[in-house]
């Protein structure tokens, strides 16, 4: 783990820059000045790049595409020798580019730091210097590669975080899932940070009581080619609805990618635990074993991005790419 000397700074928005409008706040320019002034302030001897990911945006607004102009940026900023990234992003969905990112950016050889705010920085008793500055001195000390996330104090695995609360500080955490997944021998060619990816119709559906095999029909219906089912518990499900699961048959035989996670915080989708279980994934879901919802989401868009097959992604989704799977 070096020390960042030559850090590029990706500031895509978020409530860590918003200034007050007539409307609320809302993203704007000009962060770069008063960052430079907190470290200037902080004494933190730094050479630094600052980009500003136009159009900045509340991260309620974040979209695959967003996620692909991330990508993007980072690895022309590490192509032009930075050697660690700080990015600067909204809360809402910072688990979510967190996870993408951490898929995107497989094998990259220098850190990647996001972090964000719960509050404005400027404003009275605002997160924002501790969380910008704490993610700073961290990568000054050490930050192995690969995507991490920096909240209150905490560097968190970026494909393991979660929003848990929505004003608290402590916002983030990475809750105690299993994790026992197989690790990849070595990382899949043309699945590294080099590889571009293309935008993917995908869907998260959690399971509930009174789920219709019409409701599943509609979605996938919609030309989705993933679907990542939120199941109970340990991956159970309805398995006395003939209808339901014919549909999940279905669509998996016409090459939808469907994968299993667990509904619950800390929880871990096992084959073989309940009849219920069984017969659900006997449709062809593949167990996401201790993965997040976020995790889950961006894995798979980052498989299904890179143009692979169904049986291809339905191989390196069961496997440990990045610390998702296995400790």
């Amino acid at each position: 783990m070096n020390a960042v000397k030559n850090l590029f700074v990706l500031y895509t928005g978020g409530t860590i820059g918003m200034l007050q409008t007539s409307e609320g706040l809302a993203p704007a320019s000009g962060f770069e000045a008063r960052m430079r002034e907190q470290l200037d302030d902080q004494g933190l001897a730094l050479t630094w790049h600052f980009q500003e990911l136009l159009p900045l945006i509340d991260s309620a607004n974040m979209r695959q595409a967003n996620w692909l102009a991330m990508r993007d940026a980072v690895v022309e900023a590490v192509e032009r020798g930075h050697d660690g990234v700080l990015l600067l992003h909204g809360t809402d969905t910072l688990a979510y580019s967190a996870a993408a990112l951490s898929f995107l950016l497989l094998g990259l050889p220098v850190p990647v730091v996001l972090t964000g705010a719960m509050l404005p920085a400027g404003g009275e008793g605002s997160d924002a210097w501790p969380n910008l500055l704490g993610a700073i001195r961290a990568l000054q000390k050490g930050v192995a590669p690969g995507v991490h996330l920096f909240f209150n104090g905490e560097l968190l695995h970026g494909a393991r975080a979660s929003k848990l609360r929505s004003e608290a500080f402590d916002a983030f955490v990475a809750l105690p899932r299993r994790r026992d997944g197989e690790r990849a021998a070595t990382l899949p060619a043309g699945l590294d940070y080099r590889t571009s990816r293309q935008p993917v119709n995908l869907v998260v559906l959690p399971l509930f009581p009174g789920l219709q095999a019409a409701h599943v029909e509609a979605l996938l219906a919609s030309g989705v080619a993933g679907l990542v089912l939120e199941c109970y518990g340990s991956g159970t499900g309805p398995s006395d609805d003939k209808a339901l699961l014919d549909a999940l048959r279905g669509a998996h035989e016409r090459g939808v990618v469907l994968v299993a996670t667990s509904q619950c915080p800390a929880g871990h989708v096992q084959a073989g635990v309940y009849a219920a279980g069984s017969q659900l994934l006997a449709t062809g879901l593949v167990p996401a074993g201790g993965m997040t919802r976020e995790a889950a989401l961006g894995k798979l868009f980052a498989l299904l991005g890179a143009g692979l097959r169904r049986e291809e992604v339905e191989q390196w989704f069961a496997v440990d790419l990045c610390g998702e799977l296995a400790d």
